[in-house]
């Protein structure tokens, strides 16, 4: 869930976002990102707000799609830089998306308007290599 001061709520502000932000679109989705001056903005100042129209599905699948997508930015809220506004536009094909899809498009459009790095780290859900200590304790079998 994501918290009461990361939300957008008022369709002025998803205006504003949408006219003056930038655009990545992706094949299930599109993020409009705006950031302002970091020094302007206070600390926690990342906001996020979606729309899922009905030519995504019916009740039950739009909201199925917002809890996705809520539940992958709200993981992301603290790798984008501060004073950014984003609005996720979702798409038909995301109906019938996984979470692990939408992330994929969420991820390639966050890192084509610059808001992230290109690599990703281990804390960001990519699986760690094992470490040397760790493969010298497995006293597993090999044979």
């Amino acid at each position: 869930m994501l918290p009461a001061a990361a939300r957008l709520r008022r369709s002025e502000d998803f205006r504003v976002v949408l006219r003056r932000g930038s655009r990545a679109g992706r094949r299930r989705l599109v993020v409009h990102a705006l950031t302002t001056d970091p020094s302007a903005a206070a600390p926690d100042a990342v906001r996020a707000g979606f729309v899922v129209s009905k030519a995504v599905g019916n009740s039950v699948v739009r909201h199925r799609v917002t809890r996705r997508l809520r539940h992958l930015v709200s993981d992301r809220l603290g790798t984008l830089p501060p004073g950014s506004s984003l609005v996720v536009r979702a798409l038909p094909p995301a109906a019938s998306a996984s979470s692990a899809e939408l992330g994929a498009d969420l991820d390639a459009a966050l890192r084509r308007l610059g808001l992230t790095s290109s690599r990703r780290t281990a804390g960001e859900g990519a699986p760690r290599p094992p470490r040397q200590q760790d493969a010298a304790l497995d006293h597993g079998s090999a044979v």
